[in-house]
This record gives structure tokens, sequence and C-alpha cells, in this order.
């Protein structure tokens, strides 16, 4: 037994079209995603970069350069590593700007990673 299909009404294909209309969807859940990681990563990055600064200039190294040493090329391209000392106690600021999706490109903001420790300089 054969059932009738109207002219017109052929669902074949269906699939296909509904899975081109949600790429544009997947595509941009994916490109939040990753911005959403590179976010993430950047705020480690400073962190991490503030704290060795800080470790440098606690015992009277260079903390620009310690900042930087720390930092990945396309992070480090736009760093602005400070240090200030007060009170005994050394304290680091590493300014990076977070990519927009690929490492190097852009700026969408700033990230501050900031640390500090305890000077072990030698007063005389």
């Amino acid at each position: 037994m054969r059932i009738h299909q109207s002219a017109g009404r052929d669902d074949r294909g269906q699939v296909a079209v509904e899975f081109l209309g949600m790429v544009p969807l997947i595509l941009l859940t994916l490109a939040l995603l990753w911005q959403i990681v590179l976010v993430g990563y950047t705020y480690t990055l400073a962190g991490n970069a503030a704290d060795e600064a800080a470790r440098a200039a606690a015992v009277g190294d260079d903390c620009g350069e310690a900042a930087l040493r720390h930092l990945d090329g396309a992070w480090a391209g736009g760093a602005r590593p400070s240090c200030s000392t007060s009170a005994g106690m050394v304290t680091a600021v590493v300014e990076i700007q977070v990519p927009v999706l690929v490492p190097g490109v852009g700026g969408l903001f700033t990230v501050r990673g900031k640390a500090g420790a305890v000077s072990e300089e030698r007063v005389p």
C-alpha cells in the first residue's frame, strides 16, 4: 500500500536548510566562548606578571623587565608594568589589553593585575 503525497509537500532537504540557518548562531556562540577564554587567560597572565614583578622588585631587580618576561608575545606588546615602594612594601601593577578573538589584535578593555611583596633590600 502506498501513501499518497500531495505535490509541493516534499520535505527532503529540510534538515540541511535548518542546519544552514543555525550555522551563524553556532559560530557566534563559539566566538563568544573563545572571547571569554581570552578574557580569563588575560586576567591570569596579568596577575602572574604582577606577582613576578613584585618579587623581582622586592630583591632589587627590574620590575618591568620581570613582568614582561612572564608575558606571551601577543600580550607583552601593550603591557604597562609599574612598581612602587611604600613602608617596606613593594606593589606591582601590570595592565594588559584583552585581545579581540586573536591574541595581538585590538583590545576590548584593560585588565589590571596587582601584587605586593615585602621589600628585602637592605636599607643603608
